[in-house]
């Protein structure tokens, strides 16, 4: 509804070099009318929109020339200057395309003078010899083939010579690839220009085809020959190349068939060399010369699977396959190709290679759609619904169609809608909606459960196929069943889409078969109906879901509904007013109007004047038990079709009664949903507020006389005015000391809103309503009182709404800034970690006031660094940060030096932590990159810098003990050791852990005497701050040193990862550019090393991830040789040690590996992801290695910690769909893992699994175990994971032998609980067929043996399963064999079960 305004768009300017100018300058008159000076004017601008108006002037003055002008000097030069301005501007500016689309039109004698200067310019760009600017010609090269007549002519002028160009650019863009191996950036430039050279080289044979007329260019003595059969070579190797990026490899496959279409002769073999090269059938001495020297790897060599994916792709994307040009040869290939794409099916697995499989199939289907309009009998007979082909490519649909990846889930909509056409195409006349084919995959499709995604877009193609007809007369329930599905979020999306492809067929088919008062009644009953009983009774989330996808469809379809809706809703209104659970008529009623006026059916006026609803039934609504109803009413009032529709005064009343009764709601979602529609009401406040300005200035004198329409535009200007003002006394009221959270949120995001909206904008002189008038002292001092929130968010929402009003704060008094900033100050040491939050935000608010600064510069750590200062040109922002940091960093260094005396002092009285975020925070918030006071910050970074590790070492030995939340024992470490000693001397009495179990009392003589300390003893000084207080005791316990610890290491992480993050790097120790040199990030990444390959405390390991992962990412993209390859060393190196396992090592061995796997996790994830994953495919390989070792080891660290960390890997969603390929390894891992004898393996693999189970079948939604939403069937998991079928049924098999022969009780193997619980999660498909490749038949046997077993669980659990595998006949029949063998109680045990489940 809120309009979105138009950005600016930025054109750059063309600029002449001295020589060029000169030449101009000479031909230009002095009055500035000739065609010189118009050009002369034009490159001197520099502004580039005021170019292409000049531009356009220039090609006008050109089209106006004469034959006898067009030859002057004058003209040469002016157009030689236009062709290399055109050939120097970038590809995408718009100033290029609009001198292509203008000198398309020039006249004949002019296009030619234009043709020989364009010539010379594209000649000189082909003398190119520079790799860097390879790029620049080429996108030359593609703009000139693009619409643009004078460059189309330049480059056939230029043919052999740009061949000759793009021949030498695939092979020096190869050979650097290779030698710039590991340099994933400047790797991924040079595929990107190789990408585009193969690209030019393609659109040179499709746009520029005079050159291959005739048979001159034939020749093998023809340059042009020549070079294209080397282009082709270049191709072929580009394709044969696994190391490139699969779009190199693609377009390559392109390329290769493009050109050989082209060249090769005669034209009616092409298919039969293209299907023996899928086959790998080619003879050689049956083909051309020049295709075997320029493709003999492809007619030699074996084939790998993207290879054959690829020229299937190039095959089907440049062949001729419209109007049967190709013949029977062209069937055949068709054929082959659907056999080839299809076997591929199920061996290629990469998430990419299983996109661009699915797609290509889609492209087939298409292709098979267009052959089969002028086809022969025999291939329709091979493309109908029950030819084995289409049999195959539903099997690929049912496969695939609830694949995790987005794109393949769409393609096998497109091939299952492809493939009702085609069967349609192959019918000879027959009636479509009896047909046996169509007749059977409905049925199938329907007796399918609701709950498989798969099923709603393949009965929507159906059913614009055969009709809602035949659809309706198998259950006339559909509908309905299809509505209750939809309280479930992820299927209501597909089940909408269905519902609206359904009524829409129904409704056209009810038009052509009834009268309107006859079909209207059918339709009602069929299709709101049922929507209506749910609105009123349905569950709360099936209601919400079922008005936000399929109401809205279904007013779109019928917009007459809607009276009848209402007429339904208002006669039970009042008697069915709902209920906390249900909504009853009235909440369906809101619910009803707000869509229908959201969507432009309805306007409120229209509401009310017609007497649809009362004010008292819409104050009903917004003060209703339940929650939904409340934000319907809501969204009645706030949601418009058009953004500047007037509000009326009754709905600002009534929008006020809401407020203030909903301020309060306890739901987070609630309050979300309140302050964005009260959002698109103050949008809608502003805008039509516009509107009605625009229109008194646009009235003309007699209507200003008119007082009484002049007086309505004004008076609901001051009615807005009003009512946001009282809008504003309602949140500022509820703000009050003490109030909730919930209320809070919900006022303080309100008024961001309001401040964001009805900010007066650059150039707008008016605007209805100013935040900042209705701000005093009291209101800000409300808004800095919800700094001291225990929520964040509150903190945030409160700063926010500050920095959007500071400018029209008034802070300056002094004292009141003394007073802010000590307040701070003193929370910055507290021991509640939420305080130190407060400080923050605080003085980041503080930091925007100009008195700040002489507040600082009363305190003796700051005022020598700025007395020099006062005047210098840096913001005042950035002065007053860099005193704040120096005034906490200053008091900080005094707390590390006591806290190095007394860990439990500082714990108690100064924790560390807190500076240091307010340090983080202020830091934050600063352009670090537009600094003034370089010298300063460069010495300030280096100071936190080593802060930060001075720090470190005094809170490390606590996170890095063995025992970091209790006892802290003794270190075999030296160092360390004694660290722990003087920590342990604290503790009395030394021979009891009573200080674990109750507080430690520092008494007045261990407290330092601060008020004894001088200013002549800075070192010994706490911190200004206590200095002077009256000692005290206090209570000090583990778990505050232990807090104190992991949160000074979480803010130091922070701290480190923030400034490689933000800061500039100086490559070069000369340079004044930079902030942090290479050696500090060098040093700051052993540090994090250190800590995540030794911490043990999973708070500290966590956040020096966080502050890692900054790191490694900046690492990543960093132009530094030395610098970009420290990942990959650090990830070498502690690969090298886990697998080893040196006893000297300092790996923490700890149950879950500690922050090791955080640390191969942040390596891995900096690593490009348009990269070819190389980092990701070397450790899954030797991770998986080492989990399942060949040989039975002592050591068993290696395997945990492999373990560990494929767990983090697997759950770690930013690796997406490139890890999917090594979970069948993952599993055989945890199963083999399973079965050690040592728990530390069986403990890490039980891990795994959990993560394995939850990545293959979803997050469970559900309490019911039985539930098939986080279920699949056989087919599809063992057609995604392979591997798996035999690997299981082996371990199945295994573990059935345990039986004991003579006692006949079961020996419960160790993997059998793993086993039964995959083979749990899996069920037959009705779909599935003859198809038994993968059948679940085997597993049954097995299964069944154990049933007869007196663990009664472990029956259970195999009960569930087979009932879930008694779907077919086949697996009934063994059932039923094997359960003849069963006695007693167990046989009905068994027998009961599943009957139950079938």
């Amino acid at each position: 509804m809120v309009l979105k305004k138009k950005k600016e768009i930025q054109v750059d300017a063309f600029v002449l070099e001295c020589q060029e100018l000169e030449t101009l300058q000479s031909f230009a008159d002095a009055e500035d009318q000739n065609l010189a000076s118009l050009l002369l004017h034009c490159v001197q601008l520099s502004d580039g929109i005021h170019q292409i108006y000049c531009i356009k002037q220039i090609v006008t003055l050109l089209k106006k020339m004469d034959r006898n002008s067009a030859c002057s000097p004058m003209i040469k030069c002016c157009l030689d200057i236009v062709g290399v301005m055109y050939f120097s501007l970038g590809a995408k500016n718009p100033l290029k395309k609009v001198l292509a689309s203008s000198l398309n039109g020039l006249p004949e004698h002019i296009t030619t003078e234009a043709v020989h200067s364009f010539v010379r310019c594209l000649k000189e760009e082909l003398k190119t010899t520079d790799l860097s600017l390879y790029r620049k010609v080429m996108d030359n090269l593609a703009s000139c083939m693009e619409n643009f007549s004078l460059g189309k002519a330049s480059i056939n002028n230029l043919f052999k010579e740009v061949l000759q160009f793009l021949q030498k650019s695939l092979v020096e863009i190869q050979e650097e690839n290779r030698k710039l191996s590991g340099n994933s950036i400047a790797e991924t430039r040079l595929m990107h220009d190789l990408l585009m050279a193969i690209k030019v080289s393609m659109m040179l044979l499709q746009k520029v085809q005079e050159n291959f007329q005739g048979s001159l260019w034939k020749k093998p003595s023809s340059l042009v020959w020549q070079s294209m059969c080397g282009l082709v070579k270049s191709f072929t190797n580009f394709l044969m190349d696994g190391g490139l990026l699969p779009t190199v490899q693609t377009t390559s496959g392109l390329a290769v068939i493009l050109f050989t279409k082209t060249m090769f002769e005669p034209v009616e073999k092409l298919p039969c060399l293209v299907s023996d090269l899928l086959l790998h059938s080619v003879n050689c001495a049956s083909v051309p010369e020049w295709f075997v020297s320029s493709c003999g790897s492809l007619c030699t060599e074996e084939l790998s699977d993207s290879v054959l994916l690829f020229l299937c792709h190039g095959a089907l994307a440049m062949l001729e396959w419209k109007n049967g040009s190709m013949g029977e040869n062209g069937e055949k290939l068709l054929l082959d190709i659907a056999l080839v794409l299809l076997s591929l099916a199920s061996q290629l697995k990469e998430s990419n290679m299983a996109v661009s499989l699915s797609r290509i199939l889609a492209i087939w289907t298409n292709s098979a759609l267009d052959v089969l309009e002028s086809s022969s009998q025999n291939l329709k007979c091979s493309l109908n619904g029950n030819s084995n082909t289409t049999g195959k490519l539903l099997e690929y649909v049912y496969t695939h169609w609830e694949h995790p990846l987005d794109a393949v889930r769409h393609q096998a909509k497109l091939i299952f809608k492809n493939i009702v056409r085609i069967h349609q195409a192959t019918l000879k006349g027959s009636v479509v909606k009896s047909d046996p084919f169509l007749s059977m995959l409905t049925e199938s499709l329907l007796s399918l459960e609701w709950h498989v995604k798969g099923k709603y877009a393949s009965l929507g193609s159906l059913v614009e196929c055969v009709g809602v007809e035949n659809i309706l007369t198998v259950d006339r329930t559909i509908p309905a069943q299809i509505l209750d599905v939809m309280s479930d979020q992820t299927l209501a999306p597909y089940a909408s889409d269905l519902l609206e492809t359904m009524f829409i067929n129904h409704k056209s088919h009810l038009i052509s078969a009834f009268q309107k008062t006859i079909w209207i009644n059918h339709w009602h009953d069929t299709w709101v109906s049922p929507l209506l009983l749910i609105l009123c009774e349905g569950n709360p989330d099936q209601t919400t879901y079922v008005i936000d996808y399929y109401l809205p469809k279904l007013l779109k379809c019928s917009p007459d509904s809607l009276s009848y809706m209402i007429k339904i809703l208002q006669a039970s209104a009042d008697a069915n007013i709902g209920s906390c659970n249900t909504r009853g008529a009235l909440g369906a009623l809101m619910a009803c109007l707000r869509t229908a006026r959201a969507h432009g059916h309805l306007q409120f006026r229209d509401i009310m004047r017609d007497g649809l609803l009362s004010t008292g039934c819409v104050k009903q609504g917004l003060v209703h038990q339940h929650n939904q109803v409340r934000i319907d009413a809501l969204g009645l009032l706030c949601e418009t079709h058009r953004s500047t529709e007037i509000l009326t005064m009754e709905e600002m009343q009534l929008v006020q009664f809401f407020i203030t009764y909903n301020l309060n709601s306890q739901s987070p979602a609630v309050r979300q949903q309140i302050c964005s529609l009260l959002k698109k009401l103050f949008c809608r406040i502003q805008e039509s507020s516009q509107v009605l300005y625009k229109l008194e200035q646009s009235k003309t004198k007699q209507e200003l006389i008119k007082e009484s329409a002049k007086w309505d535009h004004f008076a609901t200007l001051q009615q807005y005015k009003d009512f946001i003002s009282s809008i504003c006394d309602k949140l500022f009221e509820a703000l009050f000391p003490g109030s909730s959270h919930p209320t809070r949120f919900s006022s303080l995001t309100i008024l961001g809103s309001i401040a964001e909206i009805f900010s007066a904008p650059e150039g707008q002189t008016q605007a209805v309503f100013q935040l900042a008038q209705e701000i005093d002292s009291t209101r800000v001092q409300t808004l800095i009182q919800c700094f001291a929130s225990t929520f964040e968010e509150v903190k945030v929402l409160a700063f926010e709404l500050l920095m959007k009003l500071h400018d029209m704060l008034d802070l300056q008094d002094s004292e009141n800034l003394h007073l802010l900033f000590q307040a701070a100050m003193d929370l910055s040491i507290s021991t509640k970690p939420y305080d130190c939050v407060t400080a923050s935000y605080l003085l980041n608010f503080l930091i925007h006031h100009k008195g700040l600064l002489n507040v600082c510069l009363k305190y003796q750590q700051v005022a020598h660094t700025f007395q020099i200062y006062e005047d210098m040109s840096a913001s005042t922002m950035e002065k007053n940060t860099l005193a704040v940091i120096k005034y906490l960093l200053a008091n900080l260094e005094r707390e590390i030096f006591q806290a190095e005396k007394s860990l439990l002092q500082a714990a108690a009285s100064f924790p560390m932590y807190g500076r240091v975020h307010c340090i983080t925070g202020a830091l934050q918030q600063l352009p670090l990159n537009n600094l003034t006071l370089m010298t300063e910050w460069r010495q300030m970074v280096a100071k936190l810098i080593l802060m930060s590790y001075r720090l470190s070492s005094v809170v490390s030995p606590i996170v890095q003990s063995s025992s970091p939340e209790g006892l802290i024992p003794m270190d075999t470490d030296s160092e360390t050791a004694g660290r722990l000693q003087m920590i342990l001397h604290e503790i009395q009495p030394r021979d009891t852990n009573d200080y674990f179990t109750q507080a430690k009392i520092l008494k007045e003589h261990h407290r330092v005497d601060f008020e004894k300390l001088t200013d002549n003893e800075p070192v010994e000084n706490v911190c200004p701050e206590i200095t002077g207080k009256e000692s005290q005791t206090c209570d000090v316990t583990a778990q505050m040193v232990l807090v104190c610890c992991w949160r000074s290491m979480k803010e130091i992480s922070l701290l480190l990862g923030m400034l490689c993050k933000l800061l500039p790097l100086q490559t070069v120790s000369e340079s004044s550019d930079g902030l942090i040199t290479v050696e500090q990030v060098k040093d700051i990444g052993d540090y994090f090393k250190h800590h995540l390959l030794q911490s043990r405390h999973r708070g500290a390991f966590e956040l020096a991830y966080t502050g890692f992962v900054m790191l490694t990412e900046i690492l990543s993209r960093c132009t530094s040789e030395s610098l970009r390859t420290l990942p990959q060393q650090w990830l070498y190196n502690v690969l090298e040690e886990i697998k080893t396992c040196d006893p000297s090592s300092k790996l923490c061995a700890t149950r879950r590996s500690a922050g090791i796997p955080f640390y191969i996790q942040a390596l891995l994830a900096s690593e490009p992801k348009k990269s070819k994953t190389s980092l990701l495919k070397i450790t899954m390989n030797e991770l998986i290695s080492l989990a399942v070792p060949v040989n039975e080891s002592p050591n068993i660290i290696p395997q945990v910690h492999s373990l560990n960390i494929l767990r983090a890997l697997f759950r770690d969603t930013r690796f997406g769909e490139n890890i999917i390929p090594y979970i069948a390894d993952g599993i055989q891992a945890t199963i083999l893992g399973f079965t050690s004898p040592v728990w530390a393996v069986r403990n890490s693999s039980t891990l795994l699994f959990s993560t394995l189970i939850t990545r293959i079948f979803g997050v469970k939604r559900g309490k019911d175990e039985n539930s098939k939403k986080n279920r699949m069937t056989g087919r599809e998991f063992f057609s995604r994971f392979p591997a798996l079928y035999p690997f299981l049924l082996q371990q199945l098999e295994v573990a059935a032998r345990t039986m004991d022969s003579e006692t006949g009780e079961l020996k419960l193997h160790p993997s059998l609980f793993l086993l039964l619980l995959i083979l749990g999660k899996l069920y037959p498909s009705p779909m599935d067929g003859t198809y038994s490749a993968l059948s679940m038949a085997p597993f049954v046997p097995f299964i069944m043996r154990k049933l007869d077993a007196k663990n009664l669980p472990d029956c259970n659990c195999q009960c569930y399963e087979i009932g879930g595998f008694y779907q077919q006949p086949t697996e009934i029949s063994v059932g039923i064999n094997v359960q003849r063998d069963m006695k007693g109680n167990r046989l009905v045990k068994a027998s009961l079960t599943l009957i139950q489940l079938l």
